[in-house]
């Protein structure tokens, strides 16, 4: 499965193509939908453009995602640099209007475990994010239902996010969910081409990168996309 993650917590100015207003990440998630991504990660983000956990900005991107696509599952990131007390994420995720179909919850966060409750008793899959060795360990101690964990590489170079994958594959148990690896950076590219030859679910856009792997800037997410499909068809 190739999972799109259209925006991140990039600024506006950061590329002319980023989508932040349910109109444009609707738009995108159909034109990436249409190149074969099995899934959308989102950030949702408030009036302003500040990312927001609030009900009707989830709301509001959620549903202009599935009128567009339908079908299409739609995901959200819970990190704690958008709430930064777990009590306040708690609450937010119970109080939802409109639920998405998944939520990445990183388990390196205070209250990790609590947030993914929360979404767990709210019938939302968890995403476990582990960015580390010492946060796949935390994870493992979770009592919460997980559905994918996304082994994820924040190493600023190719050769180091490689190493970081492989540490933290070989730390998870091999019975566990449906392993996403991917990473951000540099190592986007040589990442997502291991995640293909192990036969790993991965994902692709400009909340990762904004450069195609020949390290031209990419024109949009589509652009991303098509590319990690030639990648995974050679």
């Amino acid at each position: 499965m190739l999972q799109g993650c259209l925006n991140g917590d990039r600024a506006r100015d950061c590329h002319s193509g980023l989508p932040l207003t349910p109109t444009a990440l609707a738009a995108d998630a159909a034109r990436c939908a249409g190149l074969g991504v099995g899934a959308v990660h989102v950030h949702p983000r408030d009036a302003d453009g500040v990312e927001s956990l609030r009900p009707a900005d989830i709301a509001d991107a959620v549903v202009a995602i599935r009128e567009a696509a339908p079908g299409l599952p739609v995901g959200v990131s819970t990190g704690a640099w958008i709430e930064p007390n777990p009590l306040a994420r708690v609450a937010a995720v119970r109080a939802w209007t409109v639920l998405p179909d998944f939520a990445s919850v990183n388990a390196h966060e205070p209250g990790a475990e609590a947030v993914a409750r929360a979404l767990h008793e709210r019938g939302v899959m968890v995403e476990a994010g582990l960015w580390t060795v010492p946060a796949v360990e935390a994870y493992r101690r979770w009592r919460v239902p997980v559905g994918r964990v996304l082994v994820e590489c924040m190493a600023p170079a190719a050769e180091s996010a490689l190493a970081e994958a492989a540490a933290m594959l070989d730390a998870l148990a091999p019975s566990g969910p449906p392993v996403l690896l991917h990473a951000e950076g540099a190592g986007v590219w040589v990442v997502l081409v291991k995640a293909v030859r192990q036969g790993l679910d991965t994902r692709i856009g400009l909340e990762d990168t904004l450069h195609l792997p020949d390290g031209s800037l990419a024109l949009d997410n589509a652009a991303l996309v098509a590319a990690a499909v030639a990648l995974g068809a050679d």
